[in-house]
């Protein structure tokens, strides 16, 4: 039963195919023509190791520029927590001097009434 289905199949395709006009191309070129043809240049080729550096500069650049994307507002972040701890310090130092200084005027005063 199956081999009548499909050679009945086949039948059809073959009628169809063979009425349809066929399209083919061909490639065909005159000996003159062959002839003017120049040959492609020589291309040079990427060895391994002109493809390594190249590959190993380029990931480099690319990782340089993402860490450096990355840390420059971390350093800006830390920076400034920085210059406000120098500040408070300062501020902190500048106090404790008066209050030194203060306290060796008084020292002198009362050594004076003595």
């Amino acid at each position: 039963m199956s081999s009548r289905i499909l050679a009945s199949a086949t039948r059809r395709l073959q009628a169809r195919t063979a009425s349809a006009p066929k399209m083919l191309r061909t490639f065909q070129t005159s000996a003159r023509r062959l002839d003017s043809a120049s040959p492609l240049p020589a291309r040079k080729p990427v060895g391994a190791f002109r493809g390594g550096l190249f590959g190993f500069f380029l990931g480099s650049t690319l990782a340089g520029a993402a860490i450096y994307s990355y840390i420059l507002p971390e350093y800006k972040a830390s920076n400034q927590l920085l210059t406000e701890d120098i500040y408070a310090l300062q501020n902190a130092v500048e106090r404790l001097s008066n209050y030194v200084t203060t306290l060796e005027e008084k020292v002198d005063s009362l050594q004076r009434k003595k």
